[in-house]
This record gives structure tokens, C-alpha cells and sequence, in this order.
């Protein structure tokens, strides 16, 4: 026996390649996210009107924060990179899928949150200069990535993905939202422009972006509240994402903030106090309702723990929301001078610091297990099923 197998001939040589980065086929545009939480916390602490962030101590921690975050963008850049090279398959599957199109919009926030870290934080590292050409480059791929996604999502959900009423979700926001990243982030580049021409040309496009930003939200938020009102709580892991419904809304006060700091010199005397006294009129009632969503959202994530809720990505959900209420707080504080946006600034902070140490460290173990990258665990078969695989 033995001497007979050895004049068998040999086996063909494999001509298929063995399955390669098989970590990356299940990860979606939706761990954008990650970056977005932690840029945030770094950009929204190097505005809190009462803390002394200017000092060495506080300043270093905003800084390594921010220098987390462009180490995780590049990671995720990368890795998305592998996934559309090597998974072409998942990578269309996701812009098919109504539940997961809508986080391309994070790939245009994760570059803009970075980005706007730059001059603030990143100067101290890397130089003025430096740090305003890296903000400009992510503000602009991020804008273009934005603008995008914010046509081409919508326009799937119309013509592929076949959803309904019933289907509406704050995840929908993302692509819409990301626009109005772009209009708060946007002015920071504007003192760094020549005067004149260029300078006005990107407030005026950053108040466009404001504005087409805005009413596609007030168009689709009444579906989503409505969708909440009449079709009860979403499923518990899906929960989470009540809290994106904050991010227009902290988003655009922290925007309308930044049209007026830096109007003056830009426009003409009128507009520029017309976006001062826009600041206060539109940033107050905005901020009223998003800390009545942020109650309402808050005590159904109660409910939803309660009954069993375990950790997801979706509670990154948790960060970035909250996040631009703190800076859309912190613009009300600077221009309106009362201490209760202070203290509102300060505790919106905290509840973001803790969300953000809740979902990092539980990412972090999800990786380290590897339970977030594998694959979707497959229905188990039913009575029928199971009969007939016996049979």
C-alpha cells in the first residue's frame, strides 16, 4: 500500500490565492466613528470657556488625544483601503445595505474632526504652518467626501435600497449631517486666507453648506421622531443611535458661533452683526431641544440597559453627538456671557469623557477577542430545517 502511493503523480499546484486580510472583511464604514468620538473629545476640550486648557498639563492631554485620534484615522484609511481592495463584494453589500450606506457619512466627519484639531492643538507639535495645511487638506477631502455622500446616500435609499416609514432611523442624519461639520469647522481656515475675495468666499460657502445641511435635517428628523412616537422604542442595540439626532443640532449652534467670531472684516458691517445676533436667536432654542432630545434619548438607553442592552459600535454613538453640544454650549457661553452655559459646557464634557472611556474600553476589548471583526453569526435553523438536514 504504502509503495503504491508513492507512484501516485502529484497533486495540482493550488491556483487560487488563499483569502487574504480576512480581519478587515466585516469592517464597515461605521467604525469611522471611533475617530470621530475621540477627535472630539480633544477638539471640544480645547474650547471650554472655564478650564485652564491653555495650561501645560491639560493641554498635553488634549494634544495626545487628538494625536490618538490621526493615529486611528490612518489606521482606519488603511484598513478601508484593504477592504475595498480584497472584499469588493462586503464593500458593495454595505453601500446596498439602508442600515449601513448612511455611516459613509462618518468617513467625511472623522477627516473634518481631525482636521479642525490642527490649528488648535496639533501647532503645538508640528508649527502653525504645518498644522493649517494638514487642516486644510482633511477640511477639504472631508468636504468633497461630505458633500458626496450626502447626493449619492440619499439617492440609494430612493432608487436600491426600498425603505419605508417604518424603516426611518437617526442613522439616516449621517450623511446629512456631515455637511454641517464642514460649516463649523470650515471658519477656522478663514483668518489664515488672504483678505478679501477668498476670505468671504468660504464663510459664505460654510453658511451654504449651514443651510443645505439644516433643512435636509428638518426634513428628515420629523420622520425619525415620528418613527419614535408611533412605532415605539428601535430594537435595544440600535438605541444608541437615538443620540445622533444631537449632532445637527450641537453642530449648528457651534456653527452659527463660528459665522459670527469671525464675520467682522469679512463681510460688511450689517452681515456681520446679523450673524451675531444669529448666534444667540437661532443657538439658544436649538440647544433647548436638543437637551430635551438628550433627556428623551437618555432614558430610553436606561430602558434598553435594563432589558438587556449589551455593548455594539453603536455606542459611539454616545461621543460626537455630545460632543458638539458641548462646543454648540460653549459658543452660547462666549456669546451670550451667561455662567449657565459654563456649567452647561462643563457637564456636557464630563457625560462625553465618561461615554468616551465607556466605548473605548469596550472596543478595545472587543478587538483584543476578536468578537467586533468576525463575521455576522448566522441564524441557527429552525424546527424544519433541522428535520430535514436529519431526513
Amino acid at each position: 500500500m504504502v509503495t503504491a502511493t508513492r507512484h501516485l503523480p502529484p497533486l495540482p499546484r493550488a491556483t487560487a490565492r488563499p483569502p487574504r486580510t480576512t480581519a478587515v472583511r466585516h469592517l464597515g464604514p461605521n467604525w469611522y466613528a471611533c475617530v470621530m468620538g475621540t477627535a472630539i473629545v480633544a477638539g471640544a476640550g480645547a474650547t471650554l470657556p472655564v478650564l485652564p486648557v491653555h495650561a501645560p498639563g491639560p493641554r498635553l492631554a488634549l494634544t495626545v488625544v487628538w494625536a490618538l485620534s490621526l493615529v486611528l484615522l490612518s489606521a482606519l484609511l488603511t484598513a478601508r483601503t484593504l477592504h475595498w481592495a480584497h472584499h469588493r463584494d462586503r464593500a458593495r453589500a454595505h453601500l446596498l445595505d439602508p442600515a449601513m450606506a448612511p455611516f459613509y457619512g462618518c468617513l467625511s466627519m472623522a477627516l473634518l474632526a481631525v482636521g479642525g484639531g490642527g490649528p488648535t492643538l496639533a501647532r503645538d507639535w508640528i508649527g502653525l504652518r504645518a498644522a493649517v495645511v494638514l487642516d486644510a487638506v482633511l477640511f477639504t477631502a472631508g468636504t468633497a467626501v461630505g458633500l458626496v455622500a450626502a447626493v449619492a446616500v440619499p439617492y440609494l435609499m430612493a432608487v436600491r435600497h426600498r425603505v419605508t416609514a417604518d424603516d426611518a432611523s437617526p442613522v439616516w442624519l449621517l450623511p446629512l449631517v456631515a455637511p454641517m461639520v464642514s460649516a463649523a469647522l470650515g471658519p477656522r481656515l478663514v483668518p489664515y486666507l488672504p483678505e478679501g475675495q477668498a476670505r468671504a468666499t468660504l464663510l459664505l460657502a460654510c453658511v451654504a453648506m449651514f443651510g443645505l445641511s439644516l433643512l435636509a435635517t428638518l426634513i428628515t428628523l420629523p420622520l425619525v421622531f415620528g418613527r419614535l412616537l408611533t412605532g415605539g422604542p428601535p430594537p435595544l442595540a440600535l438605541t444608541p443611535a437615538l443620540f445622533l439626532v444631537l449632532g445637527p443640532l450641537g453642530q449648528s449652534t457651534t456653527a452659527v458661533g463660528a459665522f459670527a467670531d469671525v464675520a467682522p472684516g469679512v463681510v460688511a458691517a450689517p452681515y456681520a452683526e446679523g450673524f451675531r445676533v444669529l448666534a444667540v436667536l437661532y443657538g439658544v432654542p436649538v440647544m433647548g431641544f436638543a437637551l430635551l432630545w438628550l433627556g428623551l434619548a437618555a432614558t430610553l438607553v436606561v430602558r434598553a440597559w435594563r432589558r438587556g442592552m449589551r455593548f455594539a459600535m453603536t455606542w459611539w454613538s454616545f461621543t460626537f453627538p455630545v460632543g458638539t453640544c458641548v462646543t454648540g454650549a460653549g459658543s452660547l457661553a462666549a456669546h451670550t456671557g451667561l455662567a449657565a452655559y459654563d456649567v452647561l459646557t462643563l457637564v456636557l464634557y464630563a457625560l462625553l469623557l465618561v461615554a468616551w472611556a465607556v466605548a473605548a474600553r469596550c472596543t478595545a476589548r472587543g478587538l483584543v477577542s476578536g468578537a467586533l471583526l468576525a463575521g455576522p453569526v448566522p441564524a441557527l435553523p429552525g424546527p424544519r430545517s433541522a428535520t430535514a438536514r436529519t431526513r
